[in-house]
Order: C-alpha cells, then structure tokens, then sequence
C-alpha cells in the first residue's frame, strides 16, 4: 500500500467556498459499493433510501472558537493558537504559530474587543509539534476565539452555525462533522416520520483533521486519538438495529470511526475514551452497513476510510465522476452516500 494510491487531482474550482443555501439544496452522490451503479440526487432525496427499521448516527459535537489570534515579544509580532484537545479546565493541547519562537516557558497575550486580556502559557511539547498550553482566564477563551475553518476555504463565513450542524451540542471539536451539515431540522424530522431510528453519539475532533499523512506507506502513519461517548441507549439501538435485519448508516467518517471502535468485539458497546482506530484497506467493517460522507482530500486518512468500505478503484471513479458533473468537494461542498 502507497500514500500515491490514495492521491487524484482537484483543480481549485471544485473547492466550495460557501455552504449549500439551504441546507438540505447540496448534492448527493448516490453509490451502490457491489455494482459501482451511481446516481445523482439532491440531499434532500436521501430519505428515498432509508427503510423503516434503519438507523442514522450522528456526531453531535460542537465546534469550538478554536482559533485564537494574538502577540509575543512585547506585541510586535503576531501568533495564532489553535485548540486541539482540553487537557483540563485551563490546559489545552493546541498548534501554535510562530512555532519556533514558541517553546517552552514563552506565552501568547491574547485578547478580545473589550479589552478583556488572558495570557497563553507555553508549558510543554509534544513529538508531532503539538504544544501544551496553560490559559490565565481559561473562561474567557469562548469570547475570544473565531471559528477554525480549514484552510482551503477562504471566504468569509457571515454566520459562524453555519459550520455547526444544526443538532450540534456537546462542545469540544476543533472542526464541524461535515457530513452532518446538510441536514435541516424539517429533513430530519421526516426521517424520523418515516421510521428510522436517530442516534446521536459524540467524537471531539481534532489534531487528525488538519494533520496530512508524510510518510510513503499509509500503514506507518501514526492516528491521533480522539475522545468519543456512546450512551447505553445508542448502543442498544446500533445493535437492536442489526439484530433485525436493517441497516446501521453513519452520518461522517468521524461516526465511523466511534462506532467500529466500540465494536471491536462482536456488538457495539457502551464506550467513553479515546478513539484510536485507524481505518484502511483491508479492514472488516463491524457495525457500519452504509455511509454518509463528504467528498475529501487527496491522500488523506479520511479518503483512506472510504476506500476501505467502497474499494479503492470505486471511489477514485466515484470522484472523477463528481468533478466531471461539477461536484463541490471538502467542508461546504455536496455528499456522498455509499450503499
């Protein structure tokens, strides 16, 4: 297996700069994994292939204010903070910038349009570059951050919950579960009308987000962990679920990554803790029967994932296909459910 398997060419064109309006407008890429069929739909289409009985999972952890601007050296240069994973009530892991000015013992002065001020102790660092960053005003950190949109996009975001999905609530990802962002309030509650199950676990995203893959073998690549929950109650459902014939559809590869986590043995099971899991070809999917995904980046982990569970050759055509039939690719751009 070669980092070179998993690359294919995206001019920038095919970048979506800006969500779909509404919602639920964005494309849909409809692919049947055993025949290689595609269809193309609208999201909104999506519950034409839900059966009563099925059951959708969705990441419902929040974006935080994850980007923090300030200065160092008596505020003559600029630096930037980015959280990566709470540590505890006033320590985060985070990535810094300028990162080699930033070593242990220095600090960032941060600070909002009120002038209220915390300062960003540097007080440890980690092999991958990561720093260990103290806070002085850990609770002002809300009113200072700005959304931390990837950096491909740049554009304006005018309306920062458009990078939340709208049942977002427990707070702690450094970047939006993308896939859930096409759905409307209205479209879910027609899912739901319709019988299928609504199941909400959380997975915090963060450093492998933004972390390409550097070495030349994907099986060498080293997967930062993530802390993820399942309650009871979605466990029961997930496995319920199976045990009548239907189908489990995660919503995001983050979903993915939760739920064959808690499924290393032979059912889902109740899970708190880091999810380290790192999903390529040749993996046997435990719990996962469908797919609901945005399209992603060359060589990227998450292109990995959906290899895995589609095959590789399938997928590069399903996105040669998306761009011959002007697709928007990345965060804001159309999805892709794999049958």
């Amino acid at each position: 297996m070669k980092l070179s398997d998993f690359d294919y060419d995206l001019p920038a064109r095919f970048i979506a700069q800006h969500p779909a309006e509404p919602r639920d407008s964005s494309r849909l890429l409809v692919l049947d994994r055993s025949t290689g069929l595609i269809r193309h739909r609208s999201f909104r289409d999506l519950p034409e292939y839900l059966d009563p009985g099925d059951t959708l999972v969705f990441n419902n952890s929040r974006v935080i204010p994850a980007r923090l601007k300030g200065t160092i050296d008596e505020g003559e240069r600029k630096a930037e903070i980015l959280l990566l994973k709470q540590l505890n009530p006033s320590t985060w892991e985070a990535l810094v910038r300028p990162g080699r000015r930033l070593r242990e013992g220095a600090y960032v002065k941060l600070s909002d349009r009120q002038g209220l001020q915390t300062k960003a102790t540097i007080t440890g660092r980690h092999e991958d570059g990561t720093r260990v960053v103290e806070f002085s005003h850990p609770e002002a950190l809300e009113k200072m951050g700005e959304m931390p949109l990837p950096p491909y996009i740049k554009s304006h975001l005018e309306d920062t919950e458009r990078y939340q999905t709208v049942y977002s609530q427990i707070t702690g990802s450094a970047a939006a579960p993308t896939a859930g962002l096409h759905f409307t309030p209205g479209l879910l509650d027609g899912i739901h009308r319709r019988g299928v199950n609504l199941v909400f676990v959380t997975l915090h995203i963060g450093l492998d987000t933004f972390q390409p893959v550097r070495v030349a073998n994907p099986e060498h690549h080293k997967i930062h962990t993530e802390y993820g929950q399942i309650t009871a109650e979605a466990a029961e459902v997930i496995n319920s679920t199976r045990k009548a014939g239907k189908r489990v559809i995660a919503v995001g590869t983050t979903s993915v990554r939760l739920i064959e986590e808690a499924s290393r043995t032979s059912e889902t099971k109740p899970f708190a803790g880091q999810v380290g899991i790192f999903i390529l070809p040749g993996y046997h999917f435990r719990a996962v029967d469908a797919m609901l995904t945005n399209f992603h980046l060359p060589k990227s982990t998450l292109i990995m994932m959906v290899s895995a569970f589609a095959g590789r050759e399938t997928i590069l055509h399903a996105y040669e296909t998306a761009k011959a039939e002007g697709y928007r690719f990345y965060s804001f751009g159309d999805a892709m459910l794999i049958l």
